[in-house]
């Protein structure tokens, strides 16, 4: 123990000596209120002075002050407690247990800011980054890995938290230590039993470095189509079309095939499959989708295309093509190509609309 402590113990000591009609808890309570009240004191000064300091820097550290606001005050006041209960004249035994759970939850509310401080870092990185966009490829791609990682890191944190803490108590310490000596079939099982967890946690650590999937990411898994909604620590929920939501591991994307239409880029291209007659005007039917698509304000101005992909015995298969900003926007791109298509080919072309044809023989008796 530093000379100084020493000293201090040794005036209160004295101190109580003067006033031995005190009994021990009273002196230990007051010396107690005394430190914690100059901890208190102290919290409100160095908050202070912590405020005027990042006053003018950027939001990163005003944010991480403002939250750390309260766990700063729990620290000091835990500082405070432990240090009355080393000067004040308590037996060993009891004070050295209150150091040990004073120790203990010291740790809990370090690890609790630091947590923090990831978490406000990541609340301020995205800032930048505007989802709402109609080009928010750049977005979704930060957002996605600053999401997980950040999930990570809280995890982290709180699993190297409490193991530093638990280590401070040598029963509990002692106790893990026998268990996983005496009892190799439990520690084994708590293995599987984890399995899936660290599963999910090392395929969060690869979406987030290789990123198949993105926030906002228009994909099509088990045979449905819709958008990634949210990306958590241990599974992805993906909005279906019909505001549905499917639940999916994160392990699925790293082990299951599955269609992501906004990998690289939000713009789609839209295919609308029409079938015509033989007669069908096809150069009639381009200029049309043409028009169709110069009028929409849904078509981006870049790909349009009407082509014939294959004929069958009764009609032939026309595809038209058009591209769009981002995977709803093709949607109803195409929705509109195949109204206003249909409508032309009845009202304008019927021609085209299929028809089925029968080679009658000649009747009976018609050559005589």
């Amino acid at each position: 123990m530093p000379p100084e402590i020493t000293e201090l113990t040794r005036q209160i000591i004295a101190l109580w000596r003067r006033f031995d009609w005190l009994p021990e808890w009273a002196v230990v309570a007051l010396v107690m209120a005394v430190f914690v009240g100059a901890g208190w004191l102290a919290h409100l000064v160095v908050f202070a002075i912590l405020r005027r300091l990042v006053k003018s820097r950027d939001l990163f550290w005003r944010g991480v002050v403002e939250r750390a606001r309260t766990k700063l005050r729990l620290l000091i006041i835990l500082i405070a407690v432990g240090f009355s209960v080393t000067v004040s004249p308590l037996d060993p035994d009891p004070s050295q247990s209150v150091r040990a759970v004073i120790l203990f939850l010291t740790i809990l509310v370090v690890g609790w800011i630091v947590a923090g401080a990831v978490e406000m870092w990541a609340v301020v990185y995205l800032r930048k980054f505007n989802l709402e966009s109609e080009d928010n490829l750049a977005a979704r791609k930060h957002v996605t890995q600053t999401r997980i990682l950040q999930r990570a890191a809280v995890i982290v944190i709180g699993i190297v938290t409490v193991a530093l803490a638990m280590m401070t108590i040598g029963a509990v310490r002692q106790w893990g230590i026998s268990l996983l000596a005496s009892a190799g079939v439990v520690g084994i099982v708590a293995g599987l039993a984890l399995q899936p967890f660290l599963k999910n946690l090392v395929a969060g650590i690869q979406i987030a470095t290789a990123q198949p999937i993105r926030i906002d990411d228009a994909v099509v898994v088990e045979g449905e189509w819709g958008q990634v909604e949210e990306i958590t620590s241990t599974y992805v929920v993906v909005r279906l079309w019909d505001w549905r939501r499917l639940i999916l591991p994160l392990s699925y994307f790293i082990e299951q095939p599955f269609q992501n239409w906004t990998r690289e880029t939000s713009r789609l291209i839209g295919a609308v499959i029409l079938y015509v007659d033989y007669e069908a005007p096809i150069d009639r039917l381009r200029t049309e989708l043409e028009r169709i698509c110069r009028a929409s304000v849904l078509w981006d101005g870049d790909v349009m295309n009407l082509a014939v992909t294959d004929v069958t015995d009764r009609v032939a298969e026309v595809r038209c093509l058009a591209s769009g900003r981002n995977a709803g926007v093709v949607f109803d791109l195409r929705c509109e190509i195949r109204e206003k298509m249909l409508a032309f080919m009845r009202d304008e072309c019927p021609e085209a609309l299929p028809r089925d044809r029968l080679d009658l023989p000649p009747p009976l008796g018609a050559g005589a």
